[in-house]
């Protein structure tokens, strides 16, 4: 318990510093572009478009608001996947710092998670946007998109603390991180619906897939909150919400035992 104590309390004493440094890093990101925080939204924006063409007009399937459903997607995926990415590099990346003064390694993936988070909020404004021009209705159910938030959350988290630990060991994590999350991309169906288009043929597949990818399942929560007024399996909510605290948990206790040792492992 004493970890999880110095944890909150770290977070309490370097929540200045995480604010400066989130704005520094978004600052720094379009200090030499000319459309700045435009990009932000303009890739997912041109992937959705490239995804839309050719699954929904050239092979001419498609799900319901399939613009929106994809754009969705990508805002959750890409909010996952750059900050899993980034912390297997982590400590390496903040070297000059790290080997100087102390500051709880914790803080620089809550930093990270701040800038992704901030993109990831200005994506979702425009899908607000997008659910207006497509006259999406809206119920009571759109409050679901609350805990699958909260829980994305904790499993990222959860996932960068592991990242972060052996990313400074094995120097080929980030490659595996490539491969690993090109593979689920596609298992997680940023693009597709699983039950829709694997679960009339392969049930079985679709439910593991659907399932026990928690991406994949809070994906597939927040997106039919948002778009098809469906609530979420509160069952498989609930697991992941105490497999991702628990995850969380170890996380941090292993990187709050094993921090002095990074400078040596760099």
């Amino acid at each position: 318990m004493e970890i999880y104590k110095r944890f909150f309390a770290d977070i309490k004493k370097y929540k200045d510093y995480m604010r400066f440094a989130a704005k520094s890093d978004l600052k720094s990101e379009v200090a030499d572009s000319y459309l700045n925080w435009v990009w932000w939204v303009l890739e997912p924006f041109c992937l959705m478009l490239v995804y839309t063409f050719i699954f929904g007009f050239v092979f001419g399937k498609a799900e319901n608001f399939y613009p929106l459903f994809i754009f969705i997607g990508l805002t959750i995926w890409n909010f996952f996947s750059a900050n899993v990415k980034k912390s297997a590099q982590m400590i390496k990346r903040y070297k000059s710092v790290v080997s100087r003064v102390y500051l709880p390694k914790v803080i620089l993936l809550i930093e990270h998670m701040l800038v992704t988070g901030f993109k990831m909020t200005v994506s979702l404004g425009i899908v607000v946007v997008m659910m207006l021009f497509f006259r999406v209705p809206v119920s009571l159910n759109i409050l679901y998109v609350i805990p699958g938030m909260l829980v994305m959350l904790l499993l990222t988290f959860g996932f960068m603390c592991f990242e972060m630990h052996y990313g400074v060991y094995i120097d080929d994590l980030t490659k595996v991180n490539d491969i690993a999350l090109r593979l689920l991309f596609y298992l997680t169906g940023i693009i597709f619906d699983i039950n829709q288009r694997i679960g009339k043929n392969y049930p079985v597949l679709a439910t593991i897939l659907g399932k026990y990818n928690p991406v994949a399942y809070l994906l597939s929560a927040i997106r039919n909150a948002l778009i098809y007024n469906q609530a979420p399996d509160l069952k498989w909510m609930f697991i992941w919400l105490a497999i991702s605290l628990a995850l969380c948990m170890c996380g941090v206790r292993l990187v709050y035992r094993n921090e002095n040792n990074y400078v040596k492992g760099i």
